[in-house]
């Protein structure tokens, strides 16, 4: 089946188009997109020097300085992702990221494992930042530990509300605890420079293992390095969510990744550097940050407004997913692998299907692991790494092909960059299998599995409309409209009227369940002589749905020609009042629906006032 031959195929792409372009108050620029798309990686040096630093504490505390070579190895591979992301940027400006890439280049198998790894990924993304973030604010605050789970959910909810009204309004409402949090982070590794030894009631912990734990070894650099590449998770979004830039947008996309490679660069070194040189190690009651922070600017009032501002960071970091699955669902759904409603907009140009999906599936992440952070890192990056290998590999392909200027030099550093980010998903799946990393292993095979069955759904139905063969020419037949009565009112006249207007025959059906009341409502009805008969149908079970399948399938045996059922239903002005109403309507029209071909509509009579 062609791509273009699918059910609402065509509203899907028509929502899509109409989206494209996003009315410029909903554009970002280059700055708002560090808040909007890259908070996730900034935010990360809180908690990748530290999984760094509870590796190497396994081996002894004279391990703790490796982190330095380790962070420069970790810089070095950034670089290589801020240009090769540059590159995909500027080569797929539409967005779609390792997803876009891989299905030009690498084939459907290879966008498929993309569109899930990413999936993967921007659900732990939102996970670990909110429960870093949550476990920041109890560093400073020991007696919010029993409501870290309540916390977390609250944080999610108001990131939730915040997307829901569009990607550049919450980039906004973050643009200053971010820049708050920057200017901190670099406060702390100037201040840190400048000493020798901590502050003097710092609280920081210098040993927390024996110093004869173990031999420095091959494995652990490994997994140490493993560890600390979480601090480049976020790299990817803004390459997945170009459309939402201001134009001209692949340059202001560009200008954004150099930025955030800048950024995230300078601070890992930095406090890799104070880390070693305060002889921080990883403590159970107080992050690493947390102690780097009171080293190098004591525990006054500047700790807590670095502190708060961390936790303000980490928990917003999750904004970055908010950007980027939506935009990945709207196109794994144009091309059929999810369902079509994910590519649709509201008012505002909010994929607002996506995001509530990303809320709730971190939100049940969150309840599985009680917010705990050292639960949710061993299943991160191994998905956002899987991408970017996906997406280096496409790119050499990519240039390959094109042949365009310098197309060597290119080809060469993705090349480069694909055998790294590879070895480095080899390292997280073997070194954290058994920590929890089987659980990603899994669910990527499943999301796939997914794709191919909605894939398959749609091909069926597609078949089954005859999607891009010619029709027979439409032909009238004479229809009957079934309209359902409770009793004689004003609803039940305007009922009649819709119904006299759409069909060449109208009859009046009323389910009662005991002769008094079937009685009455006859008497009335030859009263009212409103020019359509009545059928009253009996139901002494009080059923309403089997008297009027019944019902509908004598007609059809007789021939009447096509049916049509109208439902008249109440409805007020304010929407708690709906719960007040008696819901037979929606009963009634999903029974016909299931068990019947007969049209079905619900008319809603609207109440003037509650």
């Amino acid at each position: 089946m062609a791509q273009d031959k699918s059910p609402s195929s065509s509203g899907a792409a028509t929502a899509e188009h109409a989206g494209a372009e996003v009315p410029g108050a909903e554009e970002i620029t280059a700055l708002e997109g560090i808040p909007a798309l890259s908070l996730d990686a900034i935010s990360s040096v809180a908690y990748g020097p530290e999984a760094m630093l509870v590796v190497l504490a396994s081996a002894g505390a004279a391990a703790l300085g490796k982190i330095e070579p380790i962070t420069v190895a970790i810089v070095v591979l950034l670089v290589i992702l801020v240009f090769s992301y540059r590159q995909v940027i500027a080569a797929y400006p539409d967005g779609g990221g390792c997803y876009a890439v891989s299905k030009a280049n690498l084939g459907r198998r290879a966008s498929l494992l993309a569109g899930a790894a990413l999936i993967i990924d921007y659900v732990l993304t939102v996970a670990v930042s909110i429960a870093a973030g949550v476990a920041a604010l109890v560093s400073a605050f020991p007696g919010l530990r029993a409501d870290s789970l309540a916390i977390g959910l609250g944080i999610l909810a108001v990131l939730t509300a915040l997307n829901l009204r569009g990607l550049a309004t919450s980039a906004r409402a973050l643009l200053l605890p971010t820049a708050v949090f920057i200017v901190g982070i670099y406060v702390v590794i100037v201040a840190g420079f400048f000493r020798q030894h901590p502050m003097p009631g710092s609280g920081v912990h210098h040993s927390v293992v024996a110093t004869a734990a173990g031999a420095i070894g091959i494995l652990l650099i490994l997994k140490a390095f493993a560890a600390g590449c979480s601090a480049l998770t976020g790299i990817e979004a803004i390459a997945n969510d170009v459309p939402a830039f201001r134009p001209p947008r692949a340059r202001r996309a560009m200008r954004t990744e150099l930025l955030l490679g800048g950024l995230l660069g300078t601070m890992l070194l930095g406090l890799s550097v104070l880390t070693v040189r305060f002889h921080v190690a990883p403590s159970a009651s107080q992050t690493v940050l947390s102690q780097l922070t009171g080293a190098s600017v004591g525990r006054g009032v500047l700790y807590y407004v670095i502190d708060l501002s961390t936790t303000a960071v980490l928990a917003i970091a999750a904004n970055t997913s908010f950007g980027g699955l939506p935009m990945l669902a709207s196109l794994l759904a144009r091309d059929h692998l999810l369902p079509h409603v994910f590519a649709l907009r509201g008012d505002r140009p909010v994929y607002r299907y996506g995001v509530v999906a990303l809320a709730v599936l971190a939100a049940a992440l969150l309840i599985a692991v009680n917010a705990n952070t050292n639960s949710l890192i061993p299943l991160f990056a191994i998905g956002v790494f899987t991408g970017f290998t996906l997406s280096q590999t496409g790119l050499v392909r990519h240039w390959y092909h094109e042949r365009s200027r310098r197309w060597g030099a290119r080809a060469t550093l993705n090349a480069i960059g694909a055998v790294m980010t590879g070895v480095a998903t080899i390292i997280f799946v073997f070194t954290k299998f058994a920590a929890g990393a089987w659980v990603v292993v899994v669910a990527i095979p499943l999301l796939i599995l997914l794709f191919l069955r909605v894939d398959h759904y749609y091909r069926d139905v597609a078949s089954e409309l005859r999607l891009g063969e010619t029709p027979p020419t439409p032909r009238a037949t004479r229809s009957l409209v079934i309209v359902t009565v409770m009793g004689v009112s004003k609803m039940t006249a305007a009922a009649l009227s819709r119904a006299l207007s759409l069909g060449d025959e109208v009859v009046a059906v009323s389910v009662q369940f005991d002769e008094e009341a079937a009685s009455a409502l006859e008497q009335q009805w030859e009263r009212w002589q409103p020019g359509v008969p009545l059928t009253i149908l009996r139901s002494p079970s009080r059923s309403i749905a089997k008297p009027m399948l019944a019902f509908i399938r004598s007609l059809q045996s007789s021939g009447r020609g096509s049916l049509l059922v109208l439902i008249p239903e109440v409805e007020p002005q304010k929407r708690r009042h709906r719960i007040l109403q008696n819901q037979r309507g929606i009963v009634l029209a999903n029974v016909l629906r299931r068990h019947s071909d007969v049209t079905v509509a619900r008319i809603a009579f609207k109440l003037r006032r509650d």
